[in-house]
């Protein structure tokens, strides 16, 4: 055991080889993180849900993340923001990348097929300023970059839960769900964000858990996710029509 613990990817380097050595032929996913952790960063089951349906679709992915500090740190046991800590978004993200990950500014729409945000609050403290300034927010430069150099290009961009309120904040008059526009007792506690992506400037459509919308135009696809309070695999299904719908769009 001891031995195990005192294995790094630097001193063994067949422990990345584990990671990156399948060779796939379909289409060139990166995915964008924000953190490792819901409360300050990616959302690690959406993250999960997205890497594991782009492997079933063939699907060759490359995990960034911007090398910024976060906003804040959350003590999730608590809820609550851990005092006189901080913590870098990029160094957090490859806790999930298994360290396989990139500058987000290494980011190029010429070199990949596609483009994914998952959620999680980090979209709305690290990637931009939502979190604090609503529809007043900032969008962090090198994810507006990549989302209107992909868009330029025509080629598909994919988010789900809180993310969809960086495409609208950044390209104007895109069509995006999170979900319900009323909390139905709860099951959408989120529902007021709806309303904040219409402020932004974007269209909001009604959706269910397990369903993606597809903006034809932007080719712009997002899924609820965690905006709704509902069973884990409901929300792995709506991640799955998300990353299907991507694919599709990139004719790969």
């Amino acid at each position: 055991m001891l031995a195990f613990r005192a294995l790094t990817p630097k001193s063994c380097p067949s422990l990345v080889r584990i990671h990156t050595s399948a060779r796939w032929s379909g289409a060139r996913v990166a995915v964008v993180l924000s953190g490792c952790g819901v409360y300050d960063g990616t959302e690690i089951h959406e993250a999960s849900a997205i890497l594991v349906h782009l492997s079933r679709g063939g699907a060759e992915v490359q995990m960034f993340a911007p090398d910024v500090e976060q906003m804040h740190v959350i003590d999730h046991r608590k809820g609550q923001p851990a005092e006189m800590e901080t913590r870098n978004v990029l160094a957090e993200s490859a806790r999930i990348a298994r360290g396989s990950i990139a500058d987000l500014a290494k980011l190029s729409a010429g070199s990949h097929d596609a483009v994914i945000f998952p959620g999680g609050f980090g979209a709305a403290k690290n990637l931009s300023s939502f979190a604090v300034d609503g529809k007043d927010c900032s969008v962090n430069e090198e994810v507006e970059r990549v989302l209107k150099d992909f868009h330029k290009a025509g080629k598909p961009i994919g988010l789900c839960c809180i993310s969809p309120v960086l495409v609208a904040k950044v390209l104007p008059g895109v069509e995006v769900t999170v979900g319900h526009e009323e909390e139905r007792g709860g099951r959408w506690p989120y529902a007021g964000t709806a309303q904040a992506i219409v402020a932004l400037g974007g269209k909001h459509k009604v959706k269910e858990v397990t369903e993606a919308h597809v903006d034809m135009k932007n080719k712009v696809v997002t899924s609820p996710a965690f905006m709704c309070d509902t069973k884990l695999h409901l929300i792995f299904d709506g991640i799955g029509a998300m990353v299907r719908d991507v694919l599709k769009l990139t004719g790969k």
